[in-house]
């Protein structure tokens, strides 16, 4: 499985727009471990990228191939990189805070106000019942 151009192409733009730059990243391969049986004992697949302005570090091991570990490291590190930049306004950042939001516990009243509107639709459901004349 390979990766599109576009997605290439959208990567290049963001590392350029971020100023990150491949001088800048130390990039090694070491081997797999966990599932994919011999293919990954015997290939170095895992991709460790060092980017050295920053410090950051990344490893992938998502998929079998190399390639496309590699470019998934690349990402990783550049959403890394974008979300000490941009800080709250980053799009990682966003998705957590939105998780955090849905997770958050309801309070009292909003609770009491859903099952109300539950119990109302309820008996709206009720009333459209075929009545049984025996």
């Amino acid at each position: 499985m390979s990766i599109s151009t576009g997605k290439k192409n959208k990567l290049l733009t963001k590392m350029k727009s971020l100023k990150v730059y491949e001088k800048d990243i130390v990039e090694k391969f070491i081997r797999s471990s966990g599932k994919g049986g011999q293919k990954v004992n015997k290939s170095s697949t895992c991709v460790y990228l060092k980017h050295l302005p920053t410090g950051i570090e990344v490893k992938c091991q998502e998929e079998r191939e190399q390639a496309l570990n590699r470019f998934l490291a690349r990402r990783l590190l550049v959403e890394k990189i974008e979300e000490i930049i941009k800080g709250r306004e980053s799009a990682r950042r966003q998705k957590i805070e939105k998780l955090r939001r849905q997770k958050r516990k309801r309070s009292k009243r909003a609770k009491e106000k859903m099952l109300r509107l539950k119990k109302i639709q309820s008996e709206k459901k009720q009333l459209r019942r075929k009545v049984d004349i025996v």
